[in-house]
């Protein structure tokens, strides 16, 4: 397999994070949620300078293997995570795990006491597995169909450097 590395985002990489984020919830998400569903999280037709102001505007890191982007999540200043992607062709292959310890170091690197997200179903056991928590379940509207998500939260962040980030 070859080596993931985690980079910060680059002016440009707005149409691949789309494809990440298309090919994760329409391949990955869609075992867990309808094709209502789906299309509405994840429509085929984006206004692509909406998207590249939406994904600049969350400064994601960025899973790049053998030059292509695999990949993508975020922490903002609140401890928020915002995105977590990683494309269908790459899932179970490390680059989540990778993004999560680059989120956990950046975390601990800007004094945060704790981080949260609102997760997906299918991405509810990865986070567990990071020791996030369940606050609760939600069911928020989007392009006007009901999805299902849980609030997550983790306290008491330590970090121990992975494999590679």
């Amino acid at each position: 397999m070859k080596e993931t590395v985690i980079r910060e985002y680059r002016a440009g990489d707005a149409e691949a994070l789309w494809a990440v984020y298309f090919s994760a919830i329409h391949h990955v998400a869609a075992a867990d949620y309808t094709e209502e569903q789906i299309d509405a999280w994840a429509p085929a037709n984006i206004d692509p300078s909406e998207w590249s102001k939406r994904v600049s505007g969350i400064a994601p890191f960025v899973a790049e293997r053998d030059g292509s982007i695999v990949g993508y999540a975020d922490v903002q200043q609140s401890g928020y995570i915002d995105h977590f992607f990683v494309a269908a062709g790459a899932a179970r292959q490390g680059a989540g795990s990778l993004l999560m310890d680059r989120i956990h170091f950046t975390a601990l690197s800007a004094g945060l006491q704790s981080l949260f997200s609102d997760v997906s179903i299918t991405a509810r056991p990865f986070f567990e597995h990071w020791g996030f928590e369940v606050e609760g379940r939600q069911n928020l509207v989007v392009n006007g169909v009901s999805l299902a998500n849980f609030r997550m939260r983790k306290s008491r962040l330590t970090f121990k450097w992975s494999r590679r980030a």
